[in-house]
């Protein structure tokens, strides 16, 4: 028997819990990171870069739909990644998912490889950024992306995020809190009077 196919009802399907993090978190980071965004574009303009304050590069997005992924023109304050929060408000990228990679890129050529990374958006971050300086032998980006595509869910996107934060902002912090401290060299606790000749 034939199936009928079936009308189109106007209706979206609807939104994945996912989808509604990117949307609203992806919006209140986006708003937050603004201010910044407009300073860090009027500096790096300010120098007059080559190729303009913006980077442009074509990766593969969800379905394998090319998309121009846009990034200030510098990483400092991980400006760079800010920048791309307009395309998880659009859908092009999500929060967290796999490393967005260009057309040419090797890691997208088998066929396996393939069909997991188009059913995900890729992400602003991910489990392979996060596990990226663990050291561990096994932590090989693509084998950690293939690994979030067939278990993710919202609770772990919750704990790649939270990890994402910390690591820079613990960084930060150590950096504040031993700037300016004096550091001890072999000759600082030596009595007054000691000679190395002696």
């Amino acid at each position: 028997m034939r199936m009928q196919k079936q009308p189109w009802t106007g209706t979206r399907p609807p939104m994945t819990a996912k989808r509604v993090l990117d949307l609203v978190l992806g919006s209140a980071l986006l708003t937050l990171a603004a201010p910044l965004l407009a300073a860090g574009a009027l500096a790096l303009a300010a120098q007059r870069p080559a190729g303009g304050v913006l980077t442009r590069s074509t990766r593969i997005g969800l379905a394998g739909r090319p998309f121009v992924l846009r990034s200030l023109r510098t990483r400092r304050l991980r400006l760079d990644l800010l920048s791309r929060l307009p395309h998880v408000v659009r859908g092009e990228l999500s929060l967290v998912g796999p490393e967005p990679l260009a057309p040419d890129d090797e890691r997208a050529g088998g066929a396996g490889a393939r069909h997991w990374r188009q059913e995900l958006r890729p992400g602003l971050t991910g489990l392979a950024q996060i596990r990226s300086r663990s050291g561990m032998p096994w932590d090989e980006p693509a084998l950690l992306d293939q690994h979030y595509a067939e278990h993710h869910w919202l609770g772990l996107d919750l704990a790649i995020l939270a990890e994402a934060v910390r690591v820079p902002l613990r960084a930060t912090v150590r950096g504040l809190t031993h700037r300016g401290k004096a550091h001890l060299s072999d000759t600082d606790h030596r009595l007054r009077g000691y000679s190395a000749a002696e």
